[in-house]
């Protein structure tokens, strides 16, 4: 369905950025897996794509906070592949705190990954797919972005600015074919989420239970290939934003 495809994904060495690696390999799309720290997680992923899957893959690793870094990762994406066609904007960080105790570096740390991270990504890539004349940009933001969440302030401005972003991309670049959609998961099994099993809101799950990185992958997938679906906000939480 995506072969002959390029999907860069962000944060993808792990949890979810890993499950939609995998996911769009399966599918045929050739993979850059964009990471921050884990060279050995990230060339696993690759690995597991390129023998599994028979794509392209490689790794790159990049503060997506740094406006010149990600310019020069998509370069080098660009020399690589050739070009590419989809984005996953995943790279996402937690610095949780009460905010009448919240230092300002805490609340800066999580705007500028995963907010000023994706308009990087989305900057820089906008001049590929504008050559391509077709481009498919996917956020991943979250159910925190639209209902809140008490200890959280940073992280729900973030995702809830993920959101403002992809409606107004959706509405600038539709007309050159290129679609932006964004993902809300809910709780999903993964790292960022190992210290929530106490939380009261998994109580309040209409499906019963946590998400796998496999729920939000196959949402992607459909996203990566819904052709006229642009604008969208996602969710795939279980029902608990209902």
């Amino acid at each position: 369905m995506l072969k002959g495809k390029t999907a860069i994904i962000t944060g993808g060495s792990r949890g979810i950025g890993r499950a939609i690696s995998c996911e769009l390999a399966s599918l045929g799309a050739n993979i850059a897996v964009i990471y921050a720290g884990n060279t050995k997680e990230a060339e696993a992923v690759c690995s597991q794509c390129r023998q599994q899957y028979g794509v392209e893959a490689k790794a790159y690793r990049c503060d997506v906070s740094d406006f010149s870094a990600v310019k020069e990762t998509v370069a080098d994406i660009k020399s690589d592949f050739g070009t590419a066609h989809i984005l996953i904007n995943n790279a996402g960080i937690t610095r949780d705190g009460l905010v009448a105790r919240m230092k300002e570096e805490d609340f800066d740390a999580v705007l500028d990954t995963n907010l000023k991270g994706a308009f990087h990504m989305i900057r820089h890539c906008t001049g590929l797919f504008l050559r391509n004349r077709e481009g498919c940009i996917i956020n991943i933001t979250s159910v925190v972005g639209l209902m809140g969440n008490a200890g959280q302030c940073n992280y729900a401005a973030s995702k809830a600015g993920l959101i403002g972003l992809t409606k107004s991309v959706a509405k600038e670049l539709a007309p050159k074919g290129i679609r932006c959609n964004g993902i809300a998961p809910g709780f999903i099994d993964t790292d960022m989420t190992e210290n929530q099993a106490d939380n009261p809101l998994l109580d309040r799950i209409p499906l019963g239970r946590m998400g796998k990185p496999e729920d939000v992958a196959q949402a992607a997938a459909y996203l990566a290939a819904a052709s006229y679906v642009t604008g969208e906000i996602l969710r795939v939480d279980g029902g608990i934003a209902i």
